[in-house]
């Protein structure tokens, strides 16, 4: 950590920590040692601030659907076109991962892969699939497709592939043949082009 990192609020170290370990090493695999250490905080003051390692775990969710939501939300702000919005999940990953360094895969795929279902942080990972499906549905409703829900359904499901190809690229690196995100994309333009909807020019 660097001198000036380490001016920053406890709370604040404690997440950007918490972050870093979760998604490079697994919630499960991650103690709650480690992440103090690379925080420079003493136990008593996380506990302070979160009610344990459930606690943080949830914290660190909830940052990081704000933050997806937000880079999200930028650029939707630059679509215009319906089906232009129905493909800008697969942009907002692009401008995510450039800002935040994620590419071994969706950090909240693998936090559910690991949390028990009374968990706090479930919370999140459900406002999560939320987001995903009302959107996607919503756009698929402007952009006038018959079947809303089967066109966010497949516009998800290219998604959610791609992601999971990110994590297998990352453990198997030999795998890589191409941007999984890019390939994705296309595959849901192709699916939306068949139905008749094609973005704007």
């Amino acid at each position: 950590m660097t001198p000036r990192s380490a001016t920053r609020p406890a709370r604040d170290r404690l997440l950007a920590a918490a972050g870093e370990l979760f998604y490079e090493s697994g919630i499960a695999a991650t103690g709650v040692d480690a992440v103090l250490a690379r925080a420079q905080v003493a136990p008593a003051t996380m506990y302070a601030h979160f009610a344990g390692k459930d606690g943080l775990v949830a914290a660190y969710l909830e940052q990081r659907y704000e933050v997806w939501r937000r880079t999200w939300d930028e650029v939707l702000a630059e679509r215009t076109d319906p089906v232009d919005r129905l493909l800008s999940l697969f942009d907002a990953v692009v401008r995510y991962r450039e800002r935040e360094g994620s590419r071994r895969g969706c950090g909240f795929l693998a936090a559910a892969t690991e949390l028990p279902a009374d968990h706090p942080g479930q919370a999140w990972l459900q406002a999560d699939s939320r987001l995903l499906t009302d959107r996607l549905r919503e756009f698929a409703v402007a952009a006038g497709l018959a079947d809303p829900d089967e066109a966010a359904a497949t516009v998800l499901l290219c998604y959610d592939g791609a992601l999971a190809r990110s994590a297998r690229e990352w453990t198997t690196p030999e795998l890589h043949a191409g941007d999984p995100i890019q390939r994705a994309r296309e595959l849901a333009a192709a699916w939306l082009a068949m139905r008749g909807h094609t973005p704007a020019a």
